[in-house]
């Protein structure tokens, strides 16, 4: 049975198996005010979800096919469905709240439910949801407005440094590059956390066209080499001829490699940095090894996750490497690291061949 159509854009999906449950919960929710779409299985509510994204999904635990449990795994698991709050409903004392929470859900009711405690449930989802929205619309517009005065104040120095407001002492220009340096690192945090924010938001539209990895490798490493000769170490590549280009984002891929090779030249106090390129039947796959400080087997666990910060001096803000793993997820691929202390770090990830 299909759902019914669509009013307005807020509203509130009801999934379950049984007709008379579903007439009770929108009978319940229309006297509040809410626009309430039903649907009568899992597969159909996934369809809609990704159709329309409700506001709040009110979800029968036991249906026939699949579950309430698997429906909300699978709307947690999509990337490109936007944060959701899912009410689990069932009648049987036997079904796990463990269980449910785990899946994904936020909040659990048991049948028979008072028709006042659930409105009240579907009001704090509902805040929840706008509170998560006004969180992911402040970061969004935090970072536009302050990206807007630091381009600004970098023209206004420029303009200083080549003395087009009077002479500029020796002092004064070193003073100025020092400032220009820092709103370049400020910039780059902010350029990073919007792009970490639109991947998590789903909002991320990537240019999928043939990339020929070996000479994205090559202008990498050669925008990035004066870095390695200025700390004196070794920056060398070995690219595989006749590696199959791959169907990817070109700047994204190349945000990956500039970030993994940077974040080895940084790390690398001694010794050298080696990137190679290879195949096999199945994967295109890139490597960057180094010798430096080397990252402590608790680290690796988390290293990936966001806003983790090494205990190291020079670690960063921890959005670097998450946003790497956010990008090799959307081309299907993996990303991992193998690191001791003190002996170097290897950083392997890999895409599918088309």
């Amino acid at each position: 049975m299909p759902v019914t159509k669509l009013i307005k854009d807020n509203y509130i999906l009801a999934v379950d198996d049984i007709p008379d449950n579903l007439l009770l919960v929108q009978l319940a929710l229309e006297q509040e005010g809410h626009q309430v779409v039903l649907a009568h299985n899992g597969e159909t509510a996934l369809k809609q979800v990704k159709q329309a994204p409700p506001s709040l999904i009110l979800l029968d635990v036991m249906m026939p096919g699949m579950d309430g449990y698997e429906v909300t795994r699978r709307i947690r698991q999509d990337k490109n469905i936007p944060f959701i709050p899912i009410l689990l409903v069932t009648a049987r004392a036997e079904s796990s709240l463990v269980e449910g929470l785990d899946a994904g859900a936020d909040e659990f009711v048991r049948k028979p439910f008072q028709i006042d405690e659930l409105q009240a449930r579907v009001r704090s989802m509902l805040r929840l949801k706008e509170t998560i929205d006004q969180r992911e619309n402040f970061v969004s517009c935090l970072t536009h407005d302050l990206r807007t005065p630091l381009v600004a104040a970098n023209r206004m120095l420029d303009l200083i440094t080549q003395q087009a407001f009077g002479e500029v002492t020796c002092e004064q220009e070193e003073a100025i590059a020092n400032i220009v340096s820092s709103n370049q690192n400020m910039l780059k945090m902010l350029n990073t956390l919007l792009e970490t924010h639109h991947y998590e938001l789903g909002q991320k539209s990537l240019s999928f066209i043939p990339v020929d990895m070996q000479q994205l490798i090559s202008e990498v490493v050669t925008e990035l080499e004066p870095l390695a000769i200025d700390k004196n170490i070794e920056l060398q590549h070995n690219l595989e001829h006749d590696v199959a280009e791959i169907q990817g984002d070109r700047l994204e891929l190349r945000r990956v490699i500039t970030n993994l090779i940077g974040n080895a030249i940084k790390f690398t106090d001694t010794g050298s940095v080696k990137v190679s390129l290879s195949q096999n039947e199945t994967e295109i796959l890139i490597q960057v090894v180094d010798s430096g400080i080397g990252i402590s087997p608790q680290e690796q666990k988390t290293i990936f996750q966001r806003y983790h910060q090494g205990n190291h001096r020079r670690s960063g803000k921890g959005l670097g490497l998450y946003l790497c793993q956010q990008i090799i997820n959307a081309h299907h691929g993996e990303i991992k690291v193998r690191s001791r202390i003190d002996e170097g770090t290897t950083f392997t990830f890999s895409i599918p061949k088309p």
